[in-house]
């Protein structure tokens, strides 16, 4: 930069500019100063650029399109977030077990999800621990039975959203099958289909931290880990024996306490 361009300097950081308007605009950064007000909603802003592309939230203005598949944005960096799902473009990379996602903040759900052991959310029924809230919220429906998913067609209600889109499909014909490209496979929602392709393509991400073993799912490794802990997390609530798994406990309730004349059996290991 020569000493033209240089000429307005920042006497808080140092930074210099070419023009008065630009270092005014940076000051900003260190008095905290918003001038311009949202009429919809009040909020500030530090430039009238900021406040035109947040107006767009209110005016439903999308000028920006992809054109691939003719969707439309509000915000330059969003259309460039969406084109990745085109692209394949996968820039985050956890640094622990290298998987890549297109955005930063499934890379912090990825991290915080399967590489944090911290787990402060417990089960009021059952002492279950989860990493996130959400989690706690969907596990409790298993105790108190609750299906807030109602069918609009019948009077069928579901514990979980997949399991209403699975039936819509099936018993109503309304919804989209999701096919395999490998093998015609249908599937009714994304998650399955993409489980599916990576068994095609044997990816195996997680990766037991006791022995060699990798598997497709979380899940897949948290049942696989039982077999390095001596821990039984689940209690039959007929005769107090504990299991490692929760299959188990199912399997032994149904084979020693479903009919009352097996009752003393369960004593029998």
């Amino acid at each position: 930069m020569n000493i033209h361009d240089s000429k307005y300097k920042c006497t808080e950081c140092g930074k210099c500019f070419g023009a008065n308007s630009d270092l005014t605009v940076h000051r900003r950064i260190h008095s905290g100063e918003k001038p311009f007000e949202c009429t919809v909603c009040s909020k500030r802003f530090t430039t009238s650029c900021e406040l035109v592309r947040h107006g767009r939230i209110h005016s439903g203005e999308k000028p920006y399109k992809c054109h691939m598949c003719d969707k439309a944005f509000s915000l330059s960096r969003t259309l460039n977030t969406h084109m990745r799902v085109h692209t394949g473009d996968k820039p985050y990379k956890c640094l622990l077990c290298n998987r890549r996602y297109s955005q930063s903040s499934a890379l912090q759900r990825h991290k915080r999800h399967v590489h944090s052991n911290r787990k402060p959310y417990e089960c009021p029924y059952c002492g279950k621990l989860f990493k996130i809230n959400a989690q706690l919220k969907l596990h409790v429906r298993i105790h108190t039975g609750a299906k807030p998913y109602s069918c609009r067609h019948c009077s069928d209600r579901f514990t979980w959203h997949d399991q209403l889109k699975t039936h819509l499909l099936k018993s109503h014909n309304e919804g989209i099958w999701l096919s395999c490209h490998i093998c015609q496979k249908k599937f009714s929602h994304s998650g399955s289909l993409k489980l599916h392709i990576r068994r095609h393509k044997a990816v195996k991400p997680y990766v037991c931290s006791e022995c060699p073993m990798r598997f497709c799912t979380a899940t897949e490794l948290r049942s696989h880990s039982l077999s390095h802990s001596d821990v039984k997390h689940f209690c039959c609530g007929s005769c107090g024996k504990f299991f490692k798994r929760k299959a188990n406990v199912v399997k032994h309730f149904s084979r020693f306490h479903v009919h009352s004349s097996h009752d003393d059996d369960c004593l029998i290991d």
